[in-house]
């Protein structure tokens, strides 16, 4: 119950792909090590949202686990995202990731459940894959707030908390009463499951409820400050810790918060590229490119947060 080996600052790593769409696995090694082999660094969330992973074929899938294991070292836990309409390819995808390393697999659920989602749905999917893997660590994902009926309720919660293999939950509901309704939750019937603030906008806010770390996308950007705002929460140095949040949130609303949703990935990229971090910022299609008036919005952003 006081296992900790989970809990920590993992930044969601995009992949950075060529004016082909083809992934630029060079790029993606060099992006990975300039977040994750850092100090206060736990690990890497590779395949996520961040990572394309609705639109990356497994293949690619299998691949970013290999480039991610052969640059991190060994004290970097590597956390593959599995997503796939079919519980029975997301099982196979998870057996793929683990045979290239991969540390953890985090569930995605299928953008299906957005319309019809049931707890007896959540559990078959999560069994699938806990059964193609067994005895490895799963981490849960609670959905965006706006996500329709993906999201899981209370009641789903606490029977997916029964799956023994369940270490950490990266809740991405992106509402700060929500985050600490389930946070509550989670420690009263498992209080050795990982509850990862997510919501880029208001890491400050959760993490002062309670967190156990955070696996988000903005640490591709700003690495240290997040890893140093965790660590000012966990302190107790408040004005440190809202330091820190001034000088996040400019980028984090820019890339997260302005509208159009959905368009994270797209910023992203066009912000690592922007700083020299990889060459190119195309997002697979039916993503489009980030127009004139978001790059404005966002080289400002990148100079208010001081990159």
């Amino acid at each position: 119950m006081t296992d900790t080996r989970f809990h920590g600052i993992y930044p969601s790593t995009v992949l950075p792909m060529g004016r082909d769409y083809a992934p630029d696995w060079d790029a993606y090694a060099v992006h990975t090590a300039h977040c994750v082999m850092r100090p206060g660094i736990r690990g890497v969330l590779i395949n996520g949202h961040a990572g394309e992973n609705y639109v990356i074929s497994r293949a690619e899938k299998r691949r970013a686990v290999e480039v991610t294991r052969a640059t991190v070292d060994a004290s970097r836990l590597v956390v593959a995202g599995v997503n796939a309409e079919s519980s029975l390819e997301a099982a196979e995808e998870a057996m793929e990731a683990l045979a290239a390393g991969a540390d953890a697999i985090m569930v995605f659920l299928p953008n299906a459940f957005a319309l019809a989602h049931t707890t007896a749905m959540a559990m078959l999917h999560h069994r699938a894959i806990a059964a193609a893997v067994p005895g490895t660590p799963l981490f849960l994902f609670q959905a965006h707030h706006a996500a329709g009926r993906m999201g899981f309720t209370p009641e789903t919660v606490a029977e997916l908390l029964t799956i023994p293999e369940v270490v950490g939950i990266k809740e991405g509901g992106w509402e700060v009463d929500g985050y600490d309704a389930l946070r509550r939750q989670v420690k009263a019937l498992r209080p050795d499951v990982a509850v990862c603030a997510s919501g880029d906008e208001h890491l400050l806010a959760c993490m002062v409820h309670g967190s156990d770390g955070s696996l988000v996308s903005l640490a591709d950007l700003m690495p240290d400050e997040i890893a140093a705002l965790d660590a000012a929460v966990r302190a107790g140095d408040l004005p440190a810790a809202r330091a820190l949040h001034e000088k996040l949130e400019p980028l984090a609303e820019a890339i997260y918060g302005a509208p159009p949703g959905g368009r994270a990935t797209a910023r992203l990229k066009w912000c690592l590229r922007e700083i020299g971090i990889i060459p190119d910022a195309t997002v697979r299609l039916p993503q489009p490119p980030v127009d004139a008036a978001d790059a404005a919005a966002l080289r400002a952003a990148l100079k208010a947060s001081g990159l």
